[in-house]
């Protein structure tokens, strides 16, 4: 197993024109994008500052929080399956994880992005779509367990990379449980809230 996952193939320039389409793809900051062009302001001014799906819930409304969940996921997914067709698995590869990185760190608003569970799911969705079925059935169990949507994330990026490399996919298990750790720094406040136990939980009001 350890062969495989140091057997890449690709060259230095494919490898940098994937992370640059990815990260290009990944930082588009769908969020921000809806919630101004619905006329409800700048969504980093509200909650915890970032642009993902959460956030933009926070305005109170669920459709662009829906639309800013699925083009996030989708921009990581596209990023994944364009660079795939054209410069092969191992691009597709590295695609999905510059975009993760592009939507937590979008050159365009500061470097200041989102926490990247939707974007994870969309990694997933262009790389091992399969798997899409393990998160969602992990994530489903601890938030019907535990009704806490941040650990049922966390528990779920955990479960994928363990998932992968026991199914003997290496490379794509190995690039998922970097993005699982960097998932994890930016929830730490979420995570010391777990801990404490003042983590909203699902279905809470206010």
């Amino acid at each position: 197993m350890l062969s495989n996952l140091m057997s890449w193939q690709i060259t230095l320039p494919i490898a940098l024109a994937a992370a640059i389409i990815g990260y290009l793809f990944g930082s588009i900051p769908f969020g921000l994008i809806l919630t101004r062009a619905a006329g409800l302001g700048d969504v980093r001014s509200i909650g915890s500052g970032n642009i993902g799906a959460t956030n933009v819930l926070r305005t109170g409304n669920r459709t662009l929080a829906a639309a800013t969940l699925l083009l996030d996921a989708l921009k990581a997914s596209a990023a994944a399956w364009v660079v795939g067709y054209f410069l092969g698995e191992e691009a597709a590869i590295i695609a999905g994880f510059f975009a993760f990185i592009g939507h937590l760190f979008p050159v365009w608003i500061g470097f200041k992005g989102g926490k990247g569970v939707a974007t994870y799911i969309g990694t997933l969705l262009g790389v091992a779509p399969i798997m899409i079925v393990l998160f969602a059935a992990v994530w489903l169990a601890v938030a019907f367990t535990t009704r806490y949507s941040s650990l049922s994330a966390l528990v779920a990026m955990l479960a994928i990379p363990v998932a992968l490399w026991i199914l003997g996919n290496e490379k794509v298990a190995a690039v998922m449980a970097i993005m699982t750790l960097i998932s994890y720094w930016k929830h730490k406040a979420n995570i010391s809230r777990l801990m404490s136990g003042t983590e909203s939980k699902i279905g809470a009001k206010g």
